[in-house]
């Protein structure tokens, strides 16, 4: 359950005391209390609220009852992280290539371009160290299944073998290209790479042995992902292609053509495993089914390419996107009408959140218990995003999040004050927490203002706009102004203007008063 951070409000008081002060509290993420609620009423009959497709009432007081994602049964569009917890930055700022969440859930791993390693506390989001890791950019991390070891693929073609307490142990020389995606198979016994070299190759990953090469794609292979629980691989390449290979006999089982464009990602629904989700840059999603060998939907709703994917870990039917422009989009393939005719039904999105970044979405994870969604971009920060809390509508509806056109339309002044605090504290999370990765700060002053003297003359004939005449400027020439007639007073002729002013908008406001 997010706790949404606290403010005091910063001035006088109104008593004429001295100035508040401004209480400094961070985002946590304490999901013990909604398990313990969940465990301790796990009988459905032990208290009304808690039987089968029953929801809370849309009230405050109900946050307290808050239940974990896997509880989750009908209501599934509850369960969407579209609220906006944290925005973690490093000192040296680098796009933010992959994001992976350590199999506990206690912390998040991100690679970035420039090859290093950061780790993030997953509750308090605070930063906790960090490590050159690659010489490269860092372009796939992967867990094993028994959560005891980490491989990690750069733009050399080099994969690396860690530790949980992050101890390179191994090297490899994978590819001569770079190293797209890696993927573990259900045992943890073997690997798969997938690279631009347009070839896939399984690794023994005792020995690091190269076993067998899986040839068939006619482009860079972009990704590829490992059965949770079959003797299935799944890859996609720029040739537009996604292929499902055997691995025991390296041979193409079967071809899908359904993109028109690369095919950026593809992944294995984690939970029930019957579905594979392919996105490209056709703007589209493609779910194809394994039972029946088909294309069961398409999810249409992006604007730009699609540039990462993510299946929510204990909710089947909830996908998750990212694009290039920024914008994130939740997918509920519980809303897919069943097709006719032959033809594939489309699924738009449930939720979306239109500004989720200032640049591309490289990489999204959803937490292992699903409460927590993660988004890494090449604007160079990793934003973490939770489940609305009760009431909470447009969740995202803030300045950085929906653009600033769209924060003006929709918030008046008294909004604006109120996330005012928000932006501050941001700036101190900055300076607070991320002192231990001991880099130079570039130093950042005010703008400097420039000397009027430097200003170019205004174009001849340009209006002023109904201006008050001003003093002449020295240093300019051309731009001196007349001097008053006699008998003429600056002084007077000011606040006579001000007065009209002041009639001019009583008189405007007296218009605009609703008449009854």
């Amino acid at each position: 359950m997010a706790q949404k951070r606290g403010f005091e409000p910063s001035g006088n008081a109104g008593d004429g005391g001295p100035p508040r002060k401004f209480t400094h509290r961070r985002p946590v993420t304490d999901y013990g209390s909604s398990l313990a609620r969940w465990i301790f009423d796990r009988r459905l009959d032990f208290r009304p609220h808690c039987q089968a497709g029953s929801s809370f009432a849309e009230e405050g007081t109900y946050l307290k009852e808050l239940l974990p994602s896997i509880s989750a049964t009908t209501n599934v569009v509850a369960q969407i992280p579209i609220r906006h917890i944290h925005a973690s930055l490093n000192k040296i700022k680098h796009p933010i290539n992959m994001v992976k969440w350590t199999p506990e859930g206690r912390r998040l791993l991100t690679g970035s371009s420039s090859g290093e390693f950061t780790l993030w506390n997953g509750m308090g989001f605070n930063f906790e160290t960090i490590m050159q890791a690659h010489d490269s950019a860092i372009r796939a991390l992967e867990y094993s299944h028994g959560a005891d070891w980490l491989l990690s693929g750069d733009q050399d073609g080099i994969v690396k073998y860690w530790q949980t307490n992050f101890n390179n142990v191994k090297v490899l020389q994978a590819h001569d290209s770079p190293v797209r995606d890696v993927s573990f198979c259900p045992t943890d016994a073997k690997f798969v790479t997938a690279s631009d070299d347009g070839s896939l190759k399984i690794w023994n990953f005792g020995e690091g042995e190269e076993e067998r090469i899986l040839s068939g794609h006619g482009w860079d292979v972009k990704s590829a992902h490992w059965h949770p629980y079959k003797g299935l691989i799944a890859s996609g390449s720029k040739d537009h292609l996604v292929k499902l290979w055997d691995p025991r006999s390296a041979r193409c089982l079967t071809t899908l053509h359904g993109h028109k464009n690369t095919v950026s990602r593809v992944r294995f629904q984690p939970s029930q495993g019957h579905l594979l989700a392919t996105s490209g840059r056709d703007m589209t999603i493609r779910i194809f089914d394994l039972r029946t060998m088909k294309d069961l939907c398409i999810l249409r709703d992006h604007e730009k390419e699609v540039s990462s994917l993510a299946w929510h870990p204990t909710i089947p039917s909830l996908l998750s996107s990212g694009s290039l422009d920024g914008s994130v989009r939740h997918f509920v393939l519980d809303e897919l009408s069943a097709s006719t005719g032959g033809s594939v039904s489309v699924v738009r999105a449930a939720v979306s959140v239109p500004h989720a970044h200032e640049n591309a979405v490289w990489s999204m994870e959803y937490h292992p218990l699903g409460h927590i969604l993660c988004t890494g971009s090449n604007d160079r920060s990793t934003r973490f995003w939770g489940r609305p809390r009760v009431g909470e509508i447009e969740s995202f509806s803030e300045r950085q999040y929906t653009g600033e056109g769209a924060y003006e339309s929709r918030n008046d002044n008294k909004g604006k004050k109120k996330h005012q605090p928000k932006e501050e504290e941001e700036e101190a999370d900055d300076d607070d927490y991320l002192i231990d990765q001991q880099m130079p700060v570039p130093g950042a002053g005010p703008t400097p203002v420039h000397p009027m003297g430097n200003m170019p003359p205004f174009p001849p004939g340009m209006d002023l706009g109904g201006a008050l005449p001003l003093p002449g400027l020295p240093g300019l020439p051309g731009l001196g102004f007349p001097p008053p007639p006699p008998g003429f007073d600056p002084t007077l002729a000011v606040l006579a203007a001000m007065q009209q002013q002041q009639q001019q908008q009583q008189h405007s406001q007296q218009n605009q008063m609703p008449r009854q």
